[in-house]
């Protein structure tokens, strides 16, 4: 009975330093599952898309430069980094990860938007109803002079200025 007993200790044993090991092993990759899971499942690539093409991707650039500059500047390293057997700077090995992050993003939307996923979103809006119970354009028309004086009007022959 008491070898029953230490055969199920080493068992029980085992499956600890399995479950340790395996979680030592899946730690690190953690950050990027979770950016990779949240580009492809909480982003509505078809609303994003709309607004890069309408000029979004000068902010993602933007976004970008300012990550490599803040990690670059915030964690700059002890000199040079071997990359790929490469010896690279700095801001140069920063450059490369955010391009990287930049790279799975874009491909995590084209995923969602080849329908690889649509199972597991839905991006529907629910309908809201009106907040006061009435409507109508509350004197906020179209007619209104948004500010502007009558005479000031916007016929074709005005082009900003004053007379």
């Amino acid at each position: 009975m008491s070898d029953l007993f230490h055969a199920i200790y080493e068992l029980a044993w085992s499956l600890v330093s399995l479950a340790v090991a395996l979680f030592s092993l899946v730690l690190p990759w953690t950050p990027l599952a979770a950016w990779v899971a949240f580009w492809l499942f909480a982003v509505n690539w078809v609303k994003l898309r709309e607004t890069l093409a309408k000029g979004g991707w000068v902010g993602v650039a933007l976004i970008g430069a300012m990550m490599i500059l803040v990690w670059g500047s915030v964690a700059p390293g002890s000199g040079n980094f071997d990359f790929y057997g490469l010896k690279v700077s700095n801001f140069v090995e920063k450059t490369v990860y955010v391009s990287g992050l930049l790279v799975i993003m874009f491909l995590a939307g084209a995923l969602q938007l080849s329908g690889f996923c649509a199972g597991w979103m839905n991006f529907e809006e629910p309908v809201v109803a009106d907040a006061h119970g009435h409507h109508g354009d509350h004197g906020h028309g179209h007619d209104d002079g948004h500010g502007h004086d009558a005479g000031h009007g916007h016929d074709a022959g005005h082009h900003g200025g004053h007379h």
